[in-house]
């Protein structure tokens, strides 16, 4: 039996544009030492300027995916993006409930860069218990409002809503405060055991296309790889500022980050 670990099955939507979704997660996963598996949730017609279509795959056909991964090659961590609506999530609770013990991301996935819904209004209440389930959950300013109900606008606004989230059961979230004014990035991991912050200059630019399924990705990686908690978001949060930093400036819209950049490093 292979010794390897770093298997990380990513269940996210297909961006044909190559910059979000499971190509961002393969990317991702592979530049930081992972193997990367894949279960597509939706294919979405999608550019740097946002998404045109979405075609959902059927929910039996989600959770074969995910069966066929975990079964056969296994994985070390799990990292979930877009997935649709509540029957989509509800099979993918299904089908993990077969393979409990694995660490899992949860990036809540609702809305494209672009503005394009990416989570249909019956998802909400599924998604809450995928929540539950998760080792790590990445929302977003916009998707933690949503998730508690509560204003989050300002940094200590992501904290009471960091406290909510752990309140209502879901074991570490991180925080990301990308959406908040300021001349710096925080973001906050937050346990029922303290908090860490991660703290960085804004970086100018259009070109953060696909942060959200990076970052979910790069913490996944590091979880599959063995890494705690705290040095699992601090490696992937340096990875992803680098990525902006390197962005290639593909694109007239938002474009795609540098994913492939430690590689180019060694």
């Amino acid at each position: 039996m292979s010794g390897f670990k770093g298997r990380v099955l990513a269940i996210a939507g297909s961006d044909s544009g190559g910059g979000a979704g499971v190509q961002a997660d393969i990317k991702t996963i592979t530049a930081l030492g992972g193997y990367a598996m894949s279960a597509i949730t939706a294919v979405t017609v999608q550019d740097t300027l946002g998404v045109s279509a979405v075609h959902p795959i059927p929910p039996a056909i989600i959770a074969a995916q995910i069966r066929a991964a975990l079964a056969d090659i296994g994985a070390d961590a799990i990292k979930t993006g877009m997935l649709g609506d509540a029957e989509a999530i509800e099979a993918t609770i299904e089908a993990l409930a077969g393979f409990p013990g694995v660490p899992l991301v949860v990036d809540p996935v609702m809305v494209a860069k672009g503005g394009a819904s990416l989570l249909a209004a019956d998802g909400l209440a599924p998604l809450r218990k995928l929540l539950a389930t998760a080792s790590l959950v990445t929302p977003n300013a916009p998707e933690a409002a949503v998730l508690t109900g509560l204003a989050v606008q300002t940094t200590d606004d992501l904290r009471r809503a960091g406290e909510a989230l752990l309140t209502a059961g879901v074991r570490a979230v991180l925080m990301k405060g990308g959406h908040v004014p300021g001349e710096s990035v925080i973001d906050i991991l937050m346990t029922p055991h303290g908090e860490t912050v991660f703290e960085g200059p804004r970086i100018a630019t259009r070109h953060t296309h696909g942060t959200g399924c990076t970052l979910a990705s790069a913490c996944a990686t590091g979880l599959a790889l063995g890494l705690e908690a705290q040095e699992a978001v601090g490696r992937a949060w340096a990875y992803v500022a680098e990525a902006i930093r390197r962005a290639p400036g593909l694109g007239v819209g938002a474009g795609p980050l540098d994913h492939g950049w430690p590689l180019r490093s060694r």
